[in-house]
C-alpha cells in the first residue's frame, strides 16, 4: 500500500500519470514509425488510462449529519451486524459498494472528523463483487472519529485486477467530508461500517457517487429535515 499526503489539482490523480505517459509514448513511437494499425490501439488504451484515473471535482453537501458515499460504483449490499463480527468491533450496519473499470476510483472522506487508526493488511485478490474479497484480500482499514465522538470505519479492498491500494491520510489528520483520501487501481471495492442507529439513505443495487450521493445520516432528524426541504 502507498500512504501519502497529496495535493492535486490536475483532472487525473498522479498515479495514473504514468501509465498515461507510458501509453502517450509508445503511441507517438508507433506514428512516427509509421505502424499506424499498431497505433490505433494505443490509442484506445491511453484514452482509456485518462478515462481511468480522472479525477472529478464534487462539491459535498453542507450537512453536517450527512454520511456521503467515499466510492463510485454500485452498492453490492446492505447489511446489520451483530457485536463482535465486523471491523466497526460494535452493532453496525455495513454497506459494501463495488466499482468496476469504469468508475471514478478516487475515494473520499464520508464525513468530516479526525484517522484515529489505519491498518493496512495484505491478502489474496479474489474478484471484489464476491463477499470473500472482504475478508481474504488485500485491504486498508481506516476508522475515522466525527467531531461528535461518532466512529465510522470505512475500507479500501484491491479486487482481482487491482493490485495496489494508495492512502493519502495520517492516522491524526483533521479531514474533511468529501476529501480525497485514496485510490485502488483497476477495478475494487470500498465498505463503509456505521453505527447501527443510522438512517440509510441507499438501496441494494444504486449507482452512487463519491463525495455526492448521501449513503446516510448520523441524526435521523437531519434526514426529515433535508426531505422537508
Amino acid at each position: 500500500m502507498q500512504q501519502k499526503r497529496i495535493h492535486n489539482r490536475l483532472p487525473v490523480a498522479w498515479e495514473g500519470i504514468p501509465f498515461i505517459a507510458i501509453c502517450m509514448a509508445v503511441t507517438a513511437i508507433l506514428l512516427i514509425l509509421g505502424w499506424d494499425l499498431p497505433a490505433i490501439p494505443m490509442m484506445v488504451i491511453t484514452l482509456f488510462m485518462i478515462y481511468f484515473f480522472r479525477d472529478p471535482n464534487r462539491l459535498p453537501t453542507h450537512n453536517k449529519s450527512a454520511i456521503l458515499t467515499p466510492a463510485d460504483g454500485k452498492v453490492l449490499a446492505i447489511e446489520d451486524l451483530r457485536h463482535g463480527d465486523n471491523r466497526y468491533q460494535d452493532g453496525a450496519k455495513k454497506i459494501s459498494i463495488f466499482m468496476s473499470l469504469f468508475n471514478a476510483h478516487i475515494n473520499r472522506i464520508p464525513m468530516g472528523g479526525r484517522i484515529i487508526a489505519l491498518s493496512y493488511h495484505p491478502g489474496k485478490f479474489f474478484s471484489a463483487n464476491r463477499d470473500k474479497a472482504s475478508v481474504y484480500n488485500e485491504h486498508n482499514i481506516v476508522t475515522l472519529e466525527t467531531q461528535n465522538k461518532t466512529k465510522i470505519v470505512f475500507v479500501q479492498i484491491a479486487g482481482y485486477i487491482a493490485r495496489r491500494i494508495s492512502c493519502w491520510v495520517n492516522k491524526g489528520d483533521h479531514v474533511e467530508a468529501g476529501q480525497r483520501f485514496g485510490l485502488i487501481r483497476f477495478g475494487s471495492r470500498l465498505e463503509v461500517y456505521v453505527p447501527p442507529h443510522c438512517t440509510i439513505m441507499v438501496t441494494k443495487g444504486q449507482k452512487v457517487k463519491a463525495g455526492h450521493t448521501i449513503l446516510g445520516y448520523l441524526d435521523e432528524s437531519e434526514q426529515v429535515h433535508e426531505i422537508n426541504t
